[in-house]
């Protein structure tokens, strides 16, 4: 029975990698539109291959100094059929690594709507290799990995919180920095939005494969995992909404989609640990929160996020993170923790600004290396006569339209 759920969750989870090249490419201009869908469906082909060879070992396998995984399991040696039961009883250790994979894959397409239509194609291949091995999989080892050291603080990450959200807004960020921004003649417009707006529902619904399949188990944390992120996404639509309402006198379908994306991000890191009720909360600040980076700092200081990557997931991340610390409650899931609101008192929101911190350094300071060092065998930015012709011509030989 885990074994199908499992199965199902996995296949949920791989299904928001076109969701989001839906969600993106409705968004970018029509003339890099099949560019930025490269950028999600590449990113599963390489992630699949990096995986299997070392990532999932580095991830998950025997800890060195809490740091990462050894090289164990690499090529999946000994990964088959029977259960690892540091990470599952009931289910096989080849399926876990799979559930994981669609994870590792999503991470780094989520991070290029930051620093879409300006980027070369060869040079995002060889930085998301680069990326996968030397900052998500670190991560992913910290937080969920046995002996990581963030887990063994006491950090709680249900399903993605800081290593996927987080780590991906905080490094597209990065990259969109050291890229520059897009040299655009008037204004930036959007291919198709209802294409968005069909990716936003189609993101909401792989989710929960990536919220409730995290429990590894159809149980009362899986279906608390359900509602919670059902109510967070509701909630942050709603408050994205009421934000423009209140600001430009009318709501948005943009808005709404972004909404849906900036709930599902801060409810990640909490729906196994909080109840319906704090999901409510969670949610329509996270609509508000996000709306003011998105639609507020980006224009005060000036960086060009494409595509909100880092408005969504940067904020959402860390909004959720924290919310975990300040919601979490044992009596929703015995393996969490206590937050503030639950008699806790401040050591789980202590714990959580950590892993918060530390992943946002960390992150930084390892993309801005990465991202120089691919500048130096092969440039990251493409000619402006290029970039002006659009990405889909000028790198894939290509067009929307013919």
């Amino acid at each position: 029975m885990d074994s199908v759920f499992m199965f199902f969750c996995a296949l949920l989870v791989m299904l928001m990698i076109p969701a989001l090249a839906l969600f993106y490419g409705g968004m970018v201009q029509s003339k890099n539109v099949l560019s930025t869908t490269m950028h999600s469906y590449t990113s599963l082909a390489i992630v699949s291959f990096q995986w299997i060879m070392i990532g999932y070992s580095i991830a998950f396998g025997p800890d060195i100094m809490g740091l990462f995984g050894n090289f164990d399991w690499a090529g999946l040696k000994g990964v088959g059929y029977a259960a690892n039961p540091d990470y599952s009883e009931t289910i096989p250790h080849s399926l876990f690594m799979m559930f994981q994979l669609m994870f590792a894959a999503l991470t780094p397409a989520i991070m290029s709507g930051a620093f879409a239509e300006r980027m070369k194609f060869s040079s995002f291949m060889l930085f998301i290799l680069l990326w996968t091995t030397l900052v998500y999989d670190p991560i992913a080892h910290w937080v969920w990995g046995v002996g990581g050291w963030l887990r063994e603080l006491g950090a709680l990450d249900f399903a993605g919180g800081t290593v996927v959200h987080i780590a991906s807004g905080v490094s597209g960020l990065v990259v969109a920095l050291v890229l520059g921004k897009r040299k655009l003649k008037g204004e930036a417009r959007p291919y198709q939005l209802p294409l968005t707006i069909f990716g936003a529902g189609l993101l909401w619904f792989g989710w929960y494969g990536f919220n409730v399949g995290s429990a590894l188990t159809l149980n009362g944390v899986a279906i608390n995992a359900l509602v919670t992120t059902t109510v967070a996404t509701a909630m942050a639509s709603l408050g994205w909404m009421i934000c423009e309402w209140v600001v430009n006198k009318r709501p948005t379908a943009v808005g709404a989609a972004n909404g849906i994306v900036a709930g599902l991000v801060a409810i990640t890191p909490s729906c196994g640990f909080v109840s319906p009720i704090a999901s409510v909360a969670i949610g329509l600040l996270s609509g508000m929160i996000c709306y003011y980076a998105v639609s507020h700092l980006k224009t005060a200081l000036k960086y060009d996020d494409t595509l909100d990557a880092f408005g969504l997931h940067g904020f959402g991340g860390v909004w959720g993170a924290i919310a975990t610390g300040l919601f979490a409650s044992t009596s929703v899931n015995d393996a969490g923790a206590d937050g503030l609101f639950a008699g806790g008192g401040f050591h789980l929101l202590w714990t959580q600004c950590i892993a918060v911190g530390a992943t946002i350094a960390f992150a930084g300071i390892a993309t801005f290396i990465i991202i120089k060092l691919v500048n130096v065998v092969l440039p990251i930015r493409v000619e402006e006569e290029h970039e002006e012709k659009g990405l889909d011509e000028s790198l894939h030989g290509e067009k929307v339209y013919i």
